[in-house]
């Protein structure tokens, strides 16, 4: 993000790329269905109780996989001139005669890291997921600075998915389906049932989608790349900043399916709120903080012509917020056999958030796109909290307690950053500010109780 934005691609170039990855990410729907998540929620539960059952499992799901993509690559291949031309974008037309292979490359890389998530072997998904970082980082610059621009940063992206879908197959054959002795027979109505559990879960991931990319479609068709370059910028900051809540969902979902399974669903909420606790209590006043510097921040680190992302992430940090609820939530519902629920909660809010962008980015630009986002996604959180607290019975008083404390903790902090800030006119001088309030953030979480630096100590050793 950095590299190619500060460096490397005007906004045009920039919003071109990433208004057809959120093209793409719709497509990237009906190729991947529910079927990781299905598969993996199934992992989770077969390799307690019947291992024997997890090579079948493995080989119906790729066989699956394979054939709706070869169906939807097909489509995309025939149709890809005409989808361009009909979204008002004809430049966009050599991206998505690529884009046959990035759906493909791209479904199997994200299948592999889900699939491992279910064994509950998340240093594989670590691997997978550094290597395709690692890999686009490489060859995206590389092929930029031959000269390729947006497109080559496309091809980039491509390379370094292609790469981590080699590697995570690879494990996930050698060291899962080779390990497990594949029993005798199939067990009957397995294989129907991993594709009946993917329909909500492909219902979920269609809203899901929806919610992150359709804003940056829509924005793209009614506004101008460099206004889509805006608004990704502010949204790829946000998704870096949603990184620790992301890993943190991703570590703890599969547990609560194993916990439900055994009955022991106390132990199970108190992993829930303890993550809960802790995830507000660094997001909250991170984000308050980035309100804050918003404005410096984009224009000494992107420069300039990226100043018109300054109110998106004003905005969307509220999302962040929201988000990272829901990236400790979303996966532990699936685990908990409530995809349905979720289901229907996130189509809805989903629909809701098209319908409002339509309605605001007209209107207001990228800054009413951050604002459907927003309205919607905090309602789908509440609907979220709500499911979460009838299957773990949350102890509600208590963690509101804990909220109202990291507000008022939050509320000293914004203090002290505020009154730095304006004297911000260097890139040191806003690590200043930023350290500023990290340092009165640590001082007052360690003062109110809410973090015990010898159990920080000990995690550490």
């Amino acid at each position: 993000m950095f590299v190619l934005a500060r460096y490397l691609l005007d906004p045009d170039g920039y919003g071109t790329l990433y208004w057809v990855i959120g093209v793409l990410a719709i497509v990237q729907l009906v190729a991947d269905l529910g079927l990781g998540k299905s598969a993996a929620r199934y992992f989770s539960e077969y390799s307690e109780k019947a291992p024997g059952q997890i090579p079948h499992l493995i080989r119906t799901t790729i066989t699956f996989k394979i054939v709706i993509i070869s169906l939807v690559a097909y489509l995309l291949l025939v149709f890809h001139e005409r989808i361009a031309v009909a979204l008002g974008e004809p430049a966009a037309i050599p991206f998505l005669a690529a884009g046959v292979i990035y759906i493909t490359v791209f479904s199997f890389s994200t299948f592999t890291q889900i699939a491992f998530q279910g064994f509950n072997h998340l240093v594989y998904s670590a691997i997978v997921q550094a290597i395709s970082g690692a890999a686009r980082l490489v060859f995206a610059v590389g092929f930029v600075l031959m000269g390729l621009g947006a497109l080559g940063a496309f091809f980039g992206y491509i390379v370094g998915y292609a790469i981590s879908a080699v590697i995570g197959l690879g494990l996930l054959y050698y060291k899962f389906y080779v390990q497990y002795e594949p029993a005798d027979t199939y067990e009957a109505g397995l294989s129907k049932r991993l594709l009946e559990y993917s329909v909500p879960l492909t219902a979920t991931r269609s809203a899901n989608v929806v919610d992150k990319q359709i804003d940056t479609v829509l924005v793209g068709i009614f506004l101008t790349p460099t206004a889509v370059a805006f608004y990704t910028l502010g949204k790829q900051i946000s998704d870096f900043v949603l990184a620790p809540a992301e890993s943190l969902g991703f570590t703890i979902s599969p547990n609560f399916g194993e916990q439900k399974a055994t009955g022991q669903l106390e132990q199970a909420r108190q992993i829930y709120e303890t993550s809960l606790s802790h995830t507000m209590l660094l997001y909250i006043p991170a984000t308050a903080g980035l309100i804050i510097v918003a404005e410096p921040l984009i224009t000494m680190v992107f420069g300039g012509d990226y100043a018109g992302a300054v109110p998106v992430l004003q905005i969307l940090a509220v999302f962040i917020i929201l988000q990272a609820i829901t990236n400790l939530t979303s996966d532990s519902l699936d685990y908990l056999g409530r995809a349905r629920s979720r289901a229907i909660a996130k189509g809805g809010t989903s629909a809701a958030n098209f319908g409002l962008n339509l309605v605001l980015i007209p209107i207001m630009g990228v800054v009413g796109a951050a604002i459907a986002t927003v309205a919607t996604h905090t309602v789908y959180v509440a609907v979220n909290l709500y499911i979460v607290h009838s299957e773990l019975s949350l102890r509600l008083r208590r963690l509101a307690r804990t909220m109202g404390l990291i507000c008022a903790i939050t509320g000293v902090m914004a203090l002290a950053v505020l009154l730095v800030t304006p004297l911000v006119s260097s890139p040191v001088m806003l690590i200043g500010a930023i350290a500023l309030g990290a340092v009165t953030w640590a001082v007052l979480a360690v003062a109110s109780g809410l973090v015990d630096p010898r159990a920080i100590r000990s995690a550490m050793t």
